[in-house]
Parts: structure tokens; sequence; C-alpha cells
């Protein structure tokens, strides 16, 4: 191929805004004449090698978007140290049907057990599958929903908790709520009814959101709103953290006798 026409070529992926082709043509005119593709292998080979590197490009700035604290999967969760844990349940919730059915999936249990661990394994899946993702602890949207309502930007700053496909709710109960702020609670969960799915995690049964949220009759109503179309899955496991402070311990004090 002439100088002239790679040149043409690469001007005009530019504009097509397909900067990988520009960038790897010389490459792809190498493996074409090392495989003596035919045109219609050629054209294959370049456009599919396009979609990838358009769907990577896609899921970086999904993953950035998102806000998660890291980007571990389903793949990088230990089962073998919760036995009483259906790998099965959670591979199933990663299919994303709750998601297309705008449903929600909840994980209770108590700290360390994994919990934000698998919130965001899911949220990596869903972000791969083309579904835009949210994650927030609750404590943090109640914050930001709080100062919004205070300048009153209430209704816009819903909207971050709104717009997204997936808004994973981190760490719902360790800290509890006054009323006004269950109340915003409340309004996120209503508005997000059967229009987005919701991932949360929470350390208390469902039975003990009436001291969360300050209210008896408030918890029930976001319960009733959760729980109409939620996959439960309840980790009673012991906590990977105590298990990485109990192996370094008995390091320290085996060094230390040794």
């Amino acid at each position: 191929m002439s100088e002239l026409v790679t040149a043409r070529i690469r001007a005009t992926a530019g504009k097509l805004g397909l900067p990988h082709l520009a960038e790897a043509l010389a490459g792809h005119l190498d493996r074409a004449d090392g495989a003596k593709m035919g045109y219609l292998d050629f054209l294959d080979l370049i456009l599919e090698e396009e979609l990838a590197v358009r769907e990577e490009r896609r899921l970086h700035h999904a993953l950035r978007a998102s806000k998660m604290p890291h980007h571990k999967t389903v793949d990088d969760y230990d089962f073998s140290y919760q036995p009483e844990l259906d790998p099965r349940k959670i591979k199933d919730l990663a299919a994303l049907a709750f998601v297309e059915g705008k449903a929600n999936a909840a994980l209770l249990g108590p700290p360390g057990v994994g919990k934000t661990h698998l919130a965001v394994a899911l949220a990596v899946a869903a972000c791969r599958a083309g579904y835009s993702v949210y994650f927030t602890t609750l404590d943090d949207m109640v914050r930001q929903l709080k100062a919004a309502d205070a300048i009153g930007r209430l209704a816009t700053k819903l909207r971050t908790y709104l717009r997204p496909h997936v808004l994973v709710l981190d760490e719902v109960g360790y800290l509890p709520l006054a009323r006004d702020e269950a109340n915003l609670v409340f309004q996120t969960i209503s508005k997000r009814y059967e229009k987005g799915a919701i991932v949360l995690t929470s350390n208390k049964a469902f039975s003990e959101w009436g001291s969360v949220f300050g209210d008896e009759v408030l918890a029930t109503a976001i319960l009733d709103r959760l729980l109409h179309h939620c996959e439960v899955i309840a980790i009673n496991g012991p906590s990977y953290r105590l298990k990485n402070r109990l192996a370094a311990v008995g390091t320290a004090v085996k060094t230390a006798t040794a």
C-alpha cells in the first residue's frame, strides 16, 4: 500500500473517531500480509479490534464514573472462607437479571465478611454489560442530599442517585439516622422503585431497621419498596479482616519467639 493511501486512511480514521485504527494501521497491514488475508477477513480484523478498543475505553470510563472504591470481581472472592454462602446465588445475581428487571439485591451480614466486595463485583459486572453504576455509602449520600437541600438544590442532587441503572448503597445501618435524614433515604428509594436497581449492604437485619432510621413507620415504608422485588443474601461467616489480622499476629508471635 502506498504511503499516500496509508496517510489518507490514517487521516480518515481520525476524522471518523477511530484513533486506534490510525495508530495500528501498520501492524494490521503486517498481519494481513503475513496471514495472506482476503479483503473481508482484513476488514473483519480491523472492525473487531476497533470495537474491542472502544469497549475497553467505555468500560474504563464507566468504572471511573461509578466511584467504586475498587474493581474486584466475583472470581476474586474467597467462597471457601464462607462455606455457608452458595456461590451459585452470587453468580446468578452476576447474570444481572435483577438489573434488567429493575429489582434489588441486599447483602446482609456482620462486618468483614465481604459484603462490599460482592456489591462491587455485581456493579463491575453491570458496567461490563453496559449499565451505568453509582457507588456510595448511605452516610455519604445522606450528607450530600442534606447539603443540597440546605441550598435548595435537592432535586438536582437527587438525580445523581436516580439516574444510574444501578445504585450501590454501602454500609446501611452502620450509623443511626435522624428522621429528616431517613426521609431523604425514603425519597431516594421511593423514586427508584421499579425504575432502577439497587444493590445494598447492611450489617443490620431488616427487623433492626426501625432503630437505624429512627422511625418504625418510615423504616417499614422503605423496606416495603426495597423488598418488593429483591434478592436477599445473608453472609454469616467469619471476618476476612480478622482472619488477616490473626494471621499477621501469629506471624509476629512466631518471629518474636524464634
